[in-house]
């Protein structure tokens, strides 16, 4: 994907290198439990959307999954920290919950490769933290329709809790690696996202026919 790949730049999809006015999303967010996040639709196909999420400092985009999707990620800016975990397979249960194992727990710092996770595989599972402000574009198939300002989340979302602190009952676990957690389904209490406008080149579609 041309628009995903490591060369582009900030400039490339109508951004500055730090294109987030904290102050004023502060300023709209006082009573916001953290400050909202911005995403800005690129452009959406049945096959695939495109969209750009700019977050202020120490923003938290929770646990949440991307089901049967694939997602490619290029920071354009800014640092983030990624924690993520894949399910551990065969699946192994303890009341409502199930053991992910995780995958990556890091900081990513603009300029980067792009990095892409897998519906069963690297990091299906995470959470992102921005540690400065920083923007991300997302390219994902199949289409997500992200909406914000809606109830339309295609989501799931987790907490994590570490795997000592629950029995697996009469399941049988052998080996479990030490970076293994269950996962538990959960509703965050504030996405708090917000929808923008994408001032960027416009997508254009090339088929080969």
């Amino acid at each position: 994907c041309v628009l995903c790949s490591d060369t582009i730049t900030p400039a490339d999809v109508g951004l500055g290198d730090d294109d987030v006015d904290e102050s004023n999303i502060l300023k709209d967010s006082l009573s916001a439990v953290t400050p909202p996040f911005m995403y800005l639709h690129v452009y959406n196909c049945d096959a695939f959307s495109i969209g750009i999420f700019c977050l202020p400092t120490s923003v938290t985009i929770p646990l949440h999954d991307h089901p049967g999707m694939t997602v490619l990620t290029k920071l354009l800016y800014g640092s983030m920290h990624v924690k993520s975990y894949d399910w551990v397979e065969p699946a192994v249960l303890a009341s409502n919950m199930r053991l992910g194992e995780l995958h990556k727990d890091d900081v990513m710092n603009a300029p980067c490769p792009t990095a892409v996770l897998y519906p069963q595989s690297d990091g299906n599972i995470h959470c992102i933290t921005s540690v400065s402000s920083c923007a991300f574009l997302d390219v994902v198939t199949p289409d997500p329709q992200y909406q914000f300002e809606s109830t339309g989340h295609v989501c799931s979302y987790f907490h994590d809790y570490p795997f000592s602190s629950f029995s697996v009952g009469h399941a049988k676990v052998d080996d479990v690696p030490d970076n293994c957690v269950w996962l538990e389904k959960d509703e965050p209490a504030n996405i708090n996202g917000r929808n923008g406008m994408y001032a960027g080149p416009t997508v254009q579609v090339l088929l080969n026919l």
